[in-house]
């Protein structure tokens, strides 16, 4: 059967003109990460009819990832997780432009992976910050729109830093820190309410101190629709995106949504009360495994909803 592009995505018309599926059809998307998120989002803008892509990884599926990422399966296991998503996105449009760097992204590369790209989706590894850092830096001084999400349990938190506005520094405020000091900023910076906590049901399975931390497919699936959201607003320049310092967070276990607004980031008076919370919990007393996560020392999320 010969590949119909117009077809193919007809069901997107409605919600979509046809001069926007046309638009869509046109822009290049960066991901780097293909992994849980990036796996996701790669599909779901491939399914949207995005027609262009520069996809990133460096590693190759295995059993460890069959709980949360699209491309994890019995016969990928071994294959390089940026091949594997090539192929399956390739399987929706075969039409697709396609710039694979399959030696992950570096200080050396990120010119390359995010020329001529109309947006940057954040999809890396929580634990992996200095990159980030770099990456985020590059679309900030080339005017490339850029945004995030963390699964946080059975939900997510997205943030979006558009050109001219508020950096990704100036919010998370990460620089010159250690790894962990990092993640733990990172973490804090994207979902201040932290209701995730709440429902840990086993807190002896966290291990942040060895990058062990559990996840969710429904976190996941709810970070694609929420990117995929505000790509197709910023793409088509359509409607409202919250902007860092502002952004939101959806726990669909707690039945909760917040439109987050954290001023000064983590240099927010209250955030740094969070922050010194999580350093105790994780840092400090790492090896105490019996230390229980306090509902209420996170509750700074209503003052937060006040300002909002």
């Amino acid at each position: 059967m010969k590949f119909d592009y117009k077809l193919a995505f007809s069901r997107n018309l409605g919600w979509l003109t046809k001069q926007e599926q046309e638009i869509l059809r046109n822009k290049r998307i960066a991901i780097a990460g293909m992994g849980g998120g990036g796996g996701e989002y790669v599909i779901t803008l491939t399914r949207l009819g995005l027609g262009k892509f520069n996809i990133s990884d460096l590693d190759a599926f295995e059993v460890g990832n069959f709980n949360r990422q699209a491309g994890a399966f019995m016969h990928t296991v071994g294959i390089e997780k940026v091949r594997a998503m090539e192929e399956q996105a390739l399987s929706i449009n075969p039409e697709l432009d396609i710039n694979v760097f399959d030696t992950g992204i570096n200080e050396e590369n990120i010119p390359a992976f995010l020329k001529d790209v109309d947006l940057y989706v954040d999809a890396l590894d929580v634990f992996t910050v200095d990159i980030r850092i770099k990456i985020f830096d590059y679309c900030h001084k080339n005017k490339i729109p850029a945004i995030t999400a963390i699964p946080m349990g059975m939900g997510v938190a997205a943030l979006a830093f558009m050109p001219g506005k508020m950096t990704f520094e100036e919010y998370f405020r990460v620089k010159g820190k250690d790894q962990m000091e990092q993640t733990l900023r990172l973490v804090a910076g994207i979902s201040p309410a932290k209701w995730h906590v709440n429902y840990i049901a086993a807190h002896d399975e966290i291990d942040v101190q060895n990058h062990k931390v559990p996840s969710t497919p429904m976190g996941l699936k709810l970070c694609a629709g929420v990117l995929g959201t505000m790509a197709l607003k910023i793409l088509l320049k359509r409607g409202e995106v919250r902007v860092a310092p502002r952004g939101m967070h959806f726990d669909a276990y707690r039945h909760k949504f917040m439109r987050t607004w954290l001023p000064w980031g983590n240099n927010n008076p209250i955030q740094k009360l969070l922050l010194s919370f999580m350093r105790k919990r994780f840092i400090t007393k790492s090896e105490n495994k019996d230390l229980p996560l306090k509902p209420k020392a996170l509750n700074h999320h209503k003052h937060l909803k006040k300002m909002a």
